[in-house]
C-alpha cells in the first residue's frame, strides 16, 4: 500500500497537471492524503479541498471533451 507521503505526492501531481494553483494543490493534497474525516477538518480545510477538487474536475472535463472532439477527426 502507499504511504501518506506517496498519496500526497500523487494527488498534488494530478491537481497541478490539470491546472490547479501549485500552493493550493499542495495544501489540498496534504488534506486529501491524510484521510481525515470531514468532522475533524476545519471549515477552511473543507472549503479549500472542495474548491480545488471542483477546479480539477472542471479542467479534467474540459480536456476530456477536447480530446474526444480531436479523436473524431
Amino acid at each position: 500500500m502507499f504511504s501518506s507521503k506517496e498519496r500526497e505526492r500523487f494527488f498534488h501531481t494530478q491537481l497541478v497537471k490539470y491546472g490547479v494553483n501549485y500552493q493550493k494543490a499542495a495544501k489540498a493534497a496534504r488534506i486529501i492524503a491524510s484521510g481525515c474525516p470531514d468532522d475533524s477538518l476545519t471549515e477552511e480545510e473543507i472549503r479549500l479541498s472542495k474548491e480545488v477538487c471542483q477546479d480539477w474536475l472542471r479542467q479534467h472535463q474540459r480536456i476530456t471533451s477536447i480530446l474526444r472532439e480531436h479523436t473524431k477527426i
